[in-house]
């Protein structure tokens, strides 16, 4: 028993936390995954274990790997971190030349950071 509680609430922290990042309603999700808001309303609020089918529909719409929305939330988990992965798949949807000027500014910011840290590390040597 202890486990399905745990298990429920690490579900619908999950999805309040996914969903609002998507800024959707729960019945915008009620709607996507063909459920009524009542019932996506129980699972989010953690009085619920939604069925694999449901998990699997609410993974889709968030895009999301279902595993995410199992897993219990770490420490450092916060909206940010979605928020990259959606601007991820937002960066795979530009076209060649603006998605290769976006990676070149990244692998320079990424030379950058590594520049100050072996810096710092010699400075400290």
């Amino acid at each position: 028993m202890w486990f399905f509680m745990n298990l429920a609430t690490y579900i619908s922290e999950n999805i309040k936390r996914m969903r609002k990042v998507k800024n959707l309603s729960q019945k915008e999700v009620a709607t996507a995954i063909e459920i009524a808001q009542a019932q996506y309303s129980v699972i989010e609020s953690g009085k619920s274990v939604p069925t694999l089918p449901t998990l699997e529909k609410i993974a889709r719409v968030f895009e999301v790997d279902i595993s995410q929305l199992v897993r219990r939330p770490g420490k450092n988990d916060d909206e940010i971190n979605i928020s990259i992965l959606e601007k991820v798949r937002l960066i795979d949807t530009l076209d060649k030349e603006e998605k290769g000027c976006l990676l070149k500014m990244i692998d320079i910011a990424i030379a950058k950071k590594r520049m100050k840290d072996n810096l710092a590390l010699m400075m400290n040597e």
